[in-house]
């Protein structure tokens, strides 16, 4: 292995920096896939919507990867998630692609919305929180590709101790490849300030790559509507190591748009946390 490569590209960052508040394009590029939904600073999501008339925006400004041949900036990516009705949140999301063997990229460039199935314990209710997400995935920016298809499920549970997150997802690849992603992710307990994180997934791509991915991290909740993330993460893609660091933060404020805006969510805390 020779001294790893270091990526900047400062003029990409800037293009993609501004990317989440718009309709958004896809990142499968260069032949890898990638799961189609994200909570900082993990690969998968929670059972947990934006409330109504409520923004959440979740930002990596930059982190950084390293492969057996490069290392990189890992980012700027960016997830808006928006309210638009009960139980129900519109999300878009975009990010600069990884190197080539680095394998999948946290966020994916897509278009999806989300479904509260079952109020449960996110939602101050008894028993589990369950949602699905489903949507539209997209090739990178003038890369190859067409338009692919994600749908998943989402299962969330809350004990004094802490949370658990299990996701199954089943996805159409933008270069038409089917795909299959299974995680999940333990936070410790919520009333914390800072509460410790980990994430386990795999994700298998037919005919194409196999990823077997751990997390661990933090997450600092500063308000209701603020807090940072900081993940470090050990990957094997393809029996090749990837190692890579997170470092992100997520804020809501309300948006009313004309509508009466749920005036409980408001007050309460980032629906994704």
């Amino acid at each position: 292995m020779g001294d790893p490569a270091v990526t900047l590209d400062a003029g990409f960052i800037g293009v993609r920096a501004r990317i989440a508040a718009a309709a958004v394009a896809g990142v499968c590029g260069l032949g890898w896939s990638v799961p189609a939904a994200a909570y900082r600073p993990f690969d998968g999501t929670d059972a947990a919507v934006a409330g109504l008339g409520e923004v959440e925006i979740e930002f990596q400004p930059a982190g950084a990867i390293h492969t057996s041949t490069t290392t990189a900036l890992a980012g700027p990516n960016a997830v808006f998630n928006y309210g638009f009705a009960e139980r129900w949140e519109l999300v878009l999301q975009a990010a600069r692609p990884f190197p080539e063997d680095a394998g999948p990229s946290n966020v994916p460039n897509a278009s999806l919305v989300k479904y509260v199935i079952r109020p449960g314990a996110l939602q101050d209710k008894p028993g589990p929180s369950i949602a699905t997400e489903f949507g539209l995935l997209y090739p990178d920016f003038g890369g190859p590709g067409t338009v692919g298809f994600s749908w998943s499920g989402i299962v969330s549970q809350r004990w004094d101790w802490g949370t658990v997150h299990i996701n199954f997802e089943a996805d159409r690849t933008p270069d038409q490849h089917p795909e299959a992603f299974i995680d999940t992710i333990i936070e410790g307990p919520i009333k914390w300030k800072v509460r410790p994180v980990a994430e386990i997934y795999a994700d298998s791509v037919v005919g194409q790559s196999q990823t077997y991915s751990v997390l661990a991290g933090a997450i600092w909740q500063v308000n209701d509507k603020l807090s940072f993330d900081v993940g470090v993460r050990y990957a094997l893609v393809n029996g090749r190591p990837v190692n890579e660091l997170r470092t992100g933060m997520t804020f809501g404020f309300p948006l009313n748009l004309g509508r009466p805006m749920d005036t409980d969510a408001a007050s309460g805390a980032l629906g994704r946390r």
